[in-house]
């Protein structure tokens, strides 16, 4: 019989140790700088795709975080459950060992956020202190509980197409106020998350204040041409370009990979974020495999330490 033992973390557990909370922004950090540095083994996201939504799979190697793959289902249309669902599996670097399987929907939307937040800090301009959220699902929930972090905010609005949505979201965010409408969530923002499933532009590039910052995390079209063409536009990696969906943003197909920057980048000094405080900086994120891989180990050496989840004979 085999002695190996893989901890299984469920939806709960995951979302008590994110509720700790584990450091997200650090081991993302220190990922995203690796791949800019071409240290990291991440393929191009792979789907299945049918008439309602996707099955992903994504796997990487991040050095000192292991291998780590995951399995996600994208349906935009889910109104009672979530639309991104899915499962995290961790191995060992050194010998492929499965160590660790856990649920995927907590974690993939606290990482978005987390690497959104991450663009926050290195890109929006200082002294930013009106945060709007355009979204009502979890995507904005986890934006909501995370970008304020990295921001010393005065205030944080709340848009979506369904006003009752975004109120019962707001009920769980003291202090957060909901807005009549995106336009008027938008207009004088410092910071702007989009955070919907929308397939069309979402925000009128007018209504954006001159030095905004843009986050947008959906898979469809969220950004206007308008917006992507005079903005500085920021990633995770450059084949959100030169990728089709659903690996690379659809907004991003008729772009020059060479023109977008990498946060990794920036971060390593190669390349250069905010340059002055009237720049139109935006973050396309698409997800990257790295993330998911630094998130699930800092989650799974937490579990470890705090004894949360079971193991399972393997």
């Amino acid at each position: 019989m085999s002695s190996l033992k893989v901890r299984i973390l469920g939806g709960a557990e995951v979302a008590a140790l994110l509720a700790i909370p584990v450091d997200l922004l650090g081991p993302l950090e220190a990922g995203l700088r690796l791949y800019s540095r071409g240290a990291t083994s991440v393929p191009p996201r792979v789907a299945a795709i049918g008439p309602a939504g996707l099955l992903a799979a994504m796997p990487a190697r991040v050095p000192g975080c292991g291998l780590a793959a995951k399995l996600v289902s994208v349906f935009p249309g889910n109104t009672d459950r979530p639309s991104h669902q899915g499962l995290v599996a961790l191995f060992d670097e050194e010998t492929g060992t499965p160590l660790c399987l856990m649920d995927a929907c907590h974690l993939t939307a606290s990482r978005t956020a987390a690497v959104s937040a991450l663009s926050v800090r290195l890109l929006a301009r200082g002294g930013s202190r009106v945060l709007a959220v355009l979204g009502s699902g979890q995507q904005s929930r986890a934006h909501l509980r995370i970008l304020p972090t990295v921001l010393e905010v005065g205030e944080v609005r709340i848009a979506a197409r369904s006003r009752d949505r975004a109120t019962a979201v707001a009920r769980d965010h003291p202090g957060v106020q909901v807005m009549d409408s995106m336009e008027a969530a938008t207009r004088g923002a410092d910071v702007v998350a989009c955070c919907t499933g929308s397939a069309a532009p979402i925000i009128d590039d007018r209504w954006l204040a001159e030095g905004a910052h843009v986050v947008s995390v959906g898979t469809g079209r969220e950004l206007s041409p308008a917006t992507i063409g005079r903005a500085r536009t920021f990633v995770e990696w450059r084949g959100a370009a030169s990728s089709p969906p659903p690996a690379g943003a659809a907004e991003l197909q008729d772009r020059d990979p060479n023109s977008l920057t990498e946060l990794g980048e920036v971060l390593e000094g190669l390349r250069p974020g905010r340059r002055d405080d009237a720049d139109l900086t935006v973050f396309k994120s698409t997800g990257l495999g790295v993330e998911d891989a630094a998130v699930g180990w800092a989650l799974y050496r937490a579990a470890q330490d705090r004894g949360i989840g079971s193991e399972v004979s393997w």
